[in-house]
């Protein structure tokens, strides 16, 4: 990690961990938004307008809250407005780099090695971890945010004066069961897996693995409609399909939260397929960079040896031409 803007040891999996084990995670440092006409949004400091080209998004494959911004990138049809860099999948010694890696690109800004690198040009004091995704304003050539959660927030509406759209993932009249349910689905799923894969304690492990499939115990029952709010896909089943489609290649596996597969729930498994079809999705799901990513960490996997399956996402990956 950085400290003080200098990289100060060797990439670890585990940033803090709590008196009982459980893994602890990073808070997002970076909270500027992008908005119409460039007011202040809910957090940060105003300057950010609309603009097409102006901003860069740099993601991780591997990541799923990464993979949620490239989502929302894709179903409000920005593509054209905001450009991506990928990074390499595998996170080395000093954390992710650019380039070295099929699919992955070069730093197309500044020609630098690692994305710490980015974070230092933001902020020469900057301590913490570099993480994905984050959103640079290549005009004043800052940082706007590195909050996941924000950026799908933003793109859903900043935008809109310039590529309206009929997807609105957050809308109004469904706003209140959404902020229920996201952080339900984030701390018991999203990060639930990573706290079942980073615990330091057999007991911080069964709590979390506990937690996940209570939740998706929770989610296979409430699934009565295309979506976990009915008919209307929104930001919660982004939420939901990163972890969902990352699960059985990854987490049941190397994180040991393998009391079912989610091929084990038939709404589940049907859900996930579902909204992996829809137009555009398969773009932001790239199989070998998730699974080269997540055996490439050594804490978990020291020989860097990883499966070849599961059959089934394999075949729903060949059903669209995914990868």
């Amino acid at each position: 990690m950085l400290v003080d803007g200098k990289w100060s040891d060797n990439w670890q999996p585990v940033q803090k961990a709590d008196e009982k084990g459980r893994f602890v995670r990073q808070v997002s440092g970076f909270r500027n938004w992008i908005t119409p006409d460039g007011s202040a949004g809910p957090t940060g400091e105003g300057g950010f307008p609309a603009e097409a080209g102006r901003y860069r998004l740099y993601v991780a494959f591997i990541c799923p809250w990464a993979s949620r911004t490239l989502m929302a990138r894709k179903l409000k049809g920005l593509e054209d407005v905001i450009p991506v860099t990928i990074v390499n999948p595998t996170i080395g010694d000093q954390g992710w780099q650019f380039g070295g890696y099929d699919g992955a690109d070069e730093d197309p800004l500044f020609g630098f090695k690692y994305l710490h690198q980015l974070y230092t040009k933001a902020d020469p004091h900057y301590t913490g971890r570099a993480t994905v995704p984050v959103l640079w304003d290549m005009k004043r050539n800052v940082m706007v945010n590195n909050e996941s959660a924000d950026i799908l927030r933003m793109l859903d509406t900043a935008f809109e004066g310039l590529v309206p759209s009929d997807v609105r993932l957050f809308p109004a009249d469904l706003a209140d069961e959404i902020e229920a349910l996201s952080p339900r689905i984030y701390d018991d799923l999203n990060n639930g897996v990573y706290k079942a894969g980073f615990a330091s304690s057999q007991e911080a492990h069964d709590e979390a693995v506990a937690g996940v499939f209570d939740m998706l115990d929770a989610l296979e029952d409430r699934l009565t409609g295309d979506y976990l709010l009915g008919d209307h896909l929104t930001e919660v089943d982004i939420r939901a399909f990163v972890t969902l489609i990352r699960f059985d290649a990854a987490y049941h596996g190397l994180f040991k939260a393998n009391r079912r597969q989610i091929a084990d729930y038939p709404r589940l498994q049907a859900y996930m397929e579902r909204i992996y079809h829809l137009p555009g999705i398969k773009d932001t799901v790239n199989m070998d960079h998730i699974t080269r990513g997540y055996y490439s960490i050594k804490a978990l996997n020291p020989k860097g040896i990883r499966p070849e399956g599961p059959a089934h996402i394999t075949a729903l990956l060949d059903s669209v031409g995914g990868r």
